[in-house]
């Protein structure tokens, strides 16, 4: 099986934290990626809207587009409602060959709000998950018969966010929904990544690589932060980072084991003054090449 290495340029253009970024531009960040020896990118707000503009963009620099972020409504709106509201981005999607939309309910998060802890997070029932996904599923099967997969991302913050959360999605939901496996989320809400990996194999369609500085963590349980809080704060980084917790060489062998056949993306915001995003998204890049080589994994360059 080969997998494709990929990144989120949120290192360098953080859209919930601007002025962490601001002295940084999407086109330093794409060159930067493509000169390290990414294949794909996930989209950015600032790249260009249309569809051919950012075909174009996207082929100066020598990158895929390897997914994308989807703020989903679908608490509050009907299948055809919310169809109707990610259209554009699903057209956009298929046209570019893009392997997935990353979706993530956001009507009710708050992972956005600085100042209010992530220990407040909306927390469903069973039964309202269940519910949820099942409407999940209309939309998913509509998205993967327009071309594009919907890949659903647990998030800190939101309603779906810690290992049952996903259980329970995961099990009222039909295979046309993706999973969205990402590390670093996982670690946060105190689930493990490998547990995870096991039970819901056959439904991970795409996987972000995100580091966790344990101390950060911590300490941002011990007061009883937010989200944006531990961002700032440092609590993410790449995998290679020696500050870093999450066993990556055991999460690529279960890849290996489990014929994951899709992108690695890197996905690690922190702030470019402690750490330089050029630098650090280079020792993700050099890690997960090394981590893969020795699990058996082939990376398409």
């Amino acid at each position: 099986m080969t997998v494709k290495v990929g990144i989120s340029l949120i290192a360098w253009q953080n859209d919930d934290l601007p002025e962490l970024t601001k002295d940084y531009t999407t086109e330093g960040a794409m060159a930067d990626a493509a000169r390290i020896g990414y294949s794909g990118v996930e989209r950015g707000r600032r790249m260009p809207a249309d569809t051919e503009g950012l075909r174009t963009y996207l082929d100066a620099y020598g990158v895929s587009l390897c997914g994308g972020w989807c703020s989903g409504n679908l608490m509050v709106s009907t299948v055809a409602q919310e169809a109707d509201a990610i259209a554009e981005q699903v057209a956009q999607f298929a046209a570019l060959q893009a392997p997935c939309i990353v979706y993530a309910e956001c009507s009710n998060t708050i992972q956005g709000a600085m100042g209010v802890p992530v220990s407040t997070r909306p927390k469903l029932t069973r039964n309202e998950v269940l519910d949820y996904a099942a409407k999940l599923s209309e939309l998913a099967k509509w998205s993967k018969g327009q071309g594009v997969k919907l890949a659903y991302h647990h998030h800190m913050g939101a309603m779906i966010q810690d290992a049952e959360d996903i259980d329970w999605l995961m099990e009222g939901s039909d295979p046309a929904l993706g999973l969205l496996f990402d590390t670093g989320h996982l670690h946060f809400a105190g689930a493990d990544p490998i547990a995870v990996l096991d039970k819901w194999a056959d439904r991970v369609h795409h996987v972000h690589y995100k580091d966790v500085r344990q101390p950060v963590l911590d300490a941002i349980h011990a007061k009883d932060a937010s989200f944006l809080d531990a961002v700032a704060g440092g609590v993410f980084t790449v995998p290679g980072d020696p500050e870093g917790c999450i066993d990556f060489e055991a999460v690529t062998a279960k890849l290996k084991s489990m014929d994951y056949n899709g992108w690695i993306v890197v996905e690690a915001e922190q702030d470019p003054a402690a750490a330089p995003p050029y630098d650090y998204s280079k020792m993700g890049y050099d890690y997960i090449v090394a981590a893969c080589a020795k699990a058996g994994l082939d990376v398409v360059r």
